[in-house]
């Protein structure tokens, strides 16, 4: 999520389409992290999240199918926490991953609601639309150091490298951006907003040589691992949301805080 980070880094943003002023409720905040406790009866944090990643044997298509044969028998990670208020529609939000000698794979599938996407310039603010994110930090020896790709239903990317939120940032070239390989379900402008049920689906393939001109990279194998989490967002939409696989203790939402990020196993 970008709300805060391109608010520093854009230097301006286009005009959009008037929005409708018809919004569905905003619940309270509330925490929706089920409460874990010690065994003396107190509260206790979450455990951190871990997710195992299985490796291709056979690169899969980039076509956005969940359903195709490549991702059966990967596990799932579903991102259901919330950040901030609760929406009036808490989407549905899954996602797998794998990884081959050469390239990391992320699929999502996200049964939503009030889904827009305007966006279409690489590193403009997605985090506004409907979007899926990964944050991930890909040298073992520098978990706080992470790339964030934010995808907009309709497929437009940003990408950046940080080694400190909000300060040291590293927008990605959009010659490096056009060599991740990215499929969407949705056209590639969804506006007027679908206030309706629809399902749609992100996936790409980012190149690990790409992600070493900005830091080293623990190639994936078995037995290692990278820290990492993934976000849903629509933080302009009609039905603001902020959804985490890993746990974030923020009281506000604020997707940059590595210090929380879960674990992605390589198997």
């Amino acid at each position: 999520m970008t709300v805060l980070l391109t608010a520093l880094l854009l230097l301006g943003r286009s005009p959009l389409p008037a929005e409708s002023t018809s919004l569905p409720p905003v619940r309270p905040y509330v925490r929706s992290i089920r409460t874990l406790m010690t065994p003396d009866g107190r509260p206790d944090q979450p455990l951190p999240s871990v997710h195992k990643v299985r490796r291709f044997r056979k690169p899969p298509a980039i076509d956005g199918d969940w359903d195709k044969t490549a991702w059966q028998g990967a596990d799932i990670l579903r991102i259901e926490r919330h950040m901030g208020p609760l929406p009036a529609f808490t989407p549905t939000v899954e996602a797998r991953l794998g990884y081959d000698r050469d390239n990391v794979y992320v699929i999502f599938r996200v049964q939503d609601r009030y889904v827009r996407s305007l966006v279409q310039e690489y590193n403009g603010n997605v985090s506004g639309d409907s979007c899926v994110e990964f944050f991930f930090a890909p040298d073992a020896e520098r978990p706080l150091c992470y790339f964030n790709l934010e995808v907009n239903a309709g497929g437009t990317p940003l990408i950046f490298y940080i080694t400190k939120p909000m300060s040291e940032v590293k927008r990605l070239l959009p010659e490096e951006i056009s060599r991740i390989e990215i499929a969407h379900s949705l056209p590639r402008i969804v506006y007027p907003e679908i206030e309706g049920p629809v399902t749609w689906t992100v996936e790409y393939r980012i190149p690990f040589d790409m992600l070493e001109r900005y830091t080293p990279v623990t190639r994936p194998a078995r037995g290692r691992s990278w820290k990492a989490n993934l976000y849903k967002t629509g933080s302009r939409t009609s039905n603001p949301n902020y959804m985490t696989w890993s746990y974030v203790d923020h009281p506000r939402p604020n997707f940059h805080l590595p210090q929380y990020f879960g674990t992605l196993e390589f198997r």
